[in-house]
């Protein structure tokens, strides 16, 4: 049984002493290098360098209409409080440009593209209100109740929003200098082929409509997951009808108490980390605006136009890479990135590096101690896995990205991100187990859910 960590400790910033001490002990020596190193995140933000990249990538974005959006609601979840206090006002007001710079479209411009489509509202709808409950990347959804009585949400494009995202996409190409200067392999082009591959996945709404139905059969009966099925019938290329979800907003699960922010915490990384290793599929769009509280006590989840299938000799690759990383064989490791193209040998990187590199990608999936996820703690993750400055990282800059493993990376360190807006507490590692190992779950969440698959 771990040990009980206690809250903040690591969002704090302090290191893993006795854990370090352990290891040290044992002459393993590896350096846990992403936890509880804040301060070293600061210091990379505070480089003149990265803010200036930070605002010219905003600059660059900023009429990408639906693509600038998406970033938005992606650098939302980051802790501001990592930017040095002499620019976090700027950077804020940066990020604000995207995350709130949605098209002001009225409810008669988003009518025509709904009965462009379906044709007169009343035709489908028995109710439809007029005011939107959210602004998606590329749409607004709506409330309204079919002629049925099924309560549904419609989530329906902005005009013109589909030639606009594609051109973005077309100049993809000029920010491959800006991701070069901060992880040369991001720049790569295979690597912009697979971002615009997945944006540009969104436009499609008939075939999120597909995803969405088969994810939510399912997870129907599911005893803490609810995905809204789609009513494929009234679903379009601009319009995309499922089931509406009641629940709480993440603001609302935010002010849950901490029993019950652990909880949904537990089942938040289920089903966007535990599904890529079990199923080969996951959501690649783990931020707070697709989590509602249902009142049941299920955890809704919504938004599957960033849904991704995984061939599964890639999965495999990553489970093994986790398996030698958690077991700190640095050779191993080494062998095991090199054999697949991501580092040159020639490059001067060491085993040891690249063990530490995962682990400031994904040690909070390896470390066997309860972890109090905390934005903050989050944040040190993303900025130190994808801007590696720091003086024992630096060979990692030359690494390649492979294009397949892109988006997982993203929903890797996104679900972390959202987990630290809930100040959530686990011992992670245990729940890796289940798919790392192959191990019977440890808390009672996994022991029902895995009754559950066992019935159906």
């Amino acid at each position: 049984m771990a040990r009980r960590i206690p809250k903040g400790r690591l969002a704090r910033g302090t290191r893993i002493g006795g854990l370090a001490a352990r290891e040290a002990a044992r002459g393993v020596g590896t350096r846990l290098a992403m936890i509880g190193r804040p301060e070293q995140a600061r210091r990379i933000l505070a480089e003149r360098s990265a803010l200036q990249a930070a605002q010219q990538l905003v600059t660059v974005l900023g009429g990408m209409k639906g693509a600038a959006m998406k970033l938005g609601q992606m650098l939302s979840v980051l802790d501001l409080d990592l930017v040095p206090e002499s620019h976090r006002e700027l950077f804020r007001a940066k990020l604000a440009e995207l995350r709130d710079r949605a098209p002001a479209v009225p409810f008669t411009g988003m009518r025509k593209v709904i009965e462009d489509d379906l044709g007169p509202l009343s035709r489908v709808f028995a109710d439809f209100d007029e005011t939107p409950v959210a602004a998606a990347s590329i749409g607004q959804v709506y409330r309204a109740r079919l002629r049925d009585g099924r309560a549904v949400a419609v989530k329906v494009k902005y005009p013109g929003v589909d030639e606009a995202v594609r051109a973005d996409l077309r100049n993809l190409e000029m920010l491959s200098g800006l991701l070069r200067s901060v992880l040369p392999s991001a720049g790569d082009a295979g690597v912009l082929d697979e971002i615009a591959r997945n944006v540009g996945g969104e436009l499609d709404y008939v075939n999120e409509a597909r995803t969405q139905h088969r994810v939510a059969q399912r997870y129907r009966g599911h005893p803490f997951i609810l995905v809204p099925d789609s009513v494929e019938e009234h679903c379009t290329h601009h319009v995309l009808v499922t089931e509406f979800v009641e629940g709480q907003s993440f603001e609302g699960i935010r002010a849950q108490p901490e029993a019950e922010r652990d909880r949904i915490g537990e089942i938040v990384y289920r089903f966007y980390i535990t599904s890529l290793f079990t199923d080969y599929e996951f959501c690649g769009d783990p931020h707070p605006g697709n989590i509602l509280l249902h009142p049941s006590g299920r955890v809704g989840f919504v938004d599957f136009g960033l849904y991704n299938r995984m061939d599964a000799v890639h999965v495999e690759y990553e489970r093994t890479g986790l398996r030698i990383s958690c077991e700190r064989r640095a050779d191993e490791l080494y062998e095991h990135w090199v054999r697949r193209g991501i580092i040159d040998p020639a490059a001067g990187v060491t085993p040891e590096e690249v063990l530490d590199y995962v682990w400031a990608a994904a040690g909070w999936h390896l470390l066997d101690e309860e972890i109090t996820v905390t934005p903050e703690l989050a944040t040190g993750a993303i900025v130190l896995a994808i801007d590696p400055r720091a003086a024992e990282f630096r060979g990692m800059r030359q690494q390649l990205l492979p294009p397949e493993h892109v988006f997982s990376r993203r929903a890797d360190l996104f679900t972390f991100a959202a987990l630290g807006q809930l100040h959530t507490t686990n011992n992670w590692h245990r729940i890796a187990r289940e798919w790392l190992y192959g191990e019977s779950p440890t808390t009672e969440i996994g022991r029902t859910i895995a009754h559950w698959r066992s019935g159906r």
